[in-house]
């Protein structure tokens, strides 16, 4: 009988990958001492997988401050995971004419454990814009893209994704879960999801889905600028029927055969 692979966990390398996890949120460096309280782990285990990471050029050390950020080889492994990825090569094309065409920042992304993630991002521009998410990981919730992609989903795969509490970043963010559900059917049916001022003050989004060849949801495109230039009139005239026309011939080139229409 097959062992499941839990069996051969390799306990010090699960150590080390979640000490790494701990950075991907953060804003600022952190220090042993929170790291050990984050992870629950003795001071002692977390300074000698911070000195082995150390040395492989994973974590650095700010010798004023003698707390921990990610190494200059965590970057290169995230380029190498854009490369490699069939999907970047055919968007980054797509993302470019988009941008030229709308005046306006944006971006692709995919879905991971409740939060967007960016892979790639095209600034607008314009002096007044939304800068690049690159990645970051909001809560899909929150975002435009974000519940383009949670819109597919079946009930038991929302409640994994987006567990019992759901963040507020704005007062407009959507934090009662049958008022989501509601919401990401209207996306399902029309084809694009709206993003209200809910992740950021002053910002408006929208995002359409990308499919391959299984006719799958394997990323969105989203398009994001300030609330005064993204007006409703020139969603629906201009913006929403961009979105569609780029995310269609995206999803062509990966091998997905049928138009994507807006709902009427």
């Amino acid at each position: 009988m097959k062992r499941a692979k839990a069996n051969y966990l390799i306990q010090s390398v699960v150590h080390s990958l979640s000490l790494l996890e701990e950075f991907k949120g953060a804003d600022d460096e952190l220090g042993v001492t929170e790291l050990s309280h984050r992870l629950n782990l003795h001071k002692n285990n977390v300074f000698r997988l911070l000195a082995t990471l150390e040395t492989k050029g994973y974590i650095e050390q700010n010798k004023a401050t003698e707390n921990y950020r990610l190494g200059v080889k965590a970057l290169q492994l995230g380029q190498t995971y854009l490369r490699h990825s069939g999907i970047m090569q055919q968007a980054r094309p797509a993302l470019e004419t988009l941008r030229s065409a709308c005046g306006e920042t944006v971006a692709i992304g995919v879905l991971k454990n409740g939060t967007t993630v960016y892979l790639d991002t095209l600034e607008s521009t314009q002096s007044v814009r939304v800068v690049s998410r690159t990645g970051q990981c909001p809560p899909a919730h929150a975002t435009a893209l974000g519940k383009m992609l949670l819109a597919p989903l079946s009930d038991e795969e929302l409640q994994r994704h987006l567990g019992e509490t759901l963040e507020a970043r704005t007062p407009n963010t959507i934090v009662d879960g049958e008022a989501l559900r509601k919401a990401l059917s209207r996306v399902e049916s029309q084809g694009y999801a709206l993003d209200h001022e809910e992740f950021e003050a002053d910002v408006r989004g929208v995002a359409v889905p990308v499919r391959d060849y299984t006719r799958r949801v394997v990323a969105a495109i989203e398009l994001t600028g300030p609330a005064y230039r993204l007006q409703d009139e020139r969603m629906r005239r201009d913006l929403i029927p961009l979105l569609l026309q780029t995310a269609e011939q995206l999803s062509r080139r990966l091998g997905y055969e049928s138009g994507l229409k807006i709902a009427s």
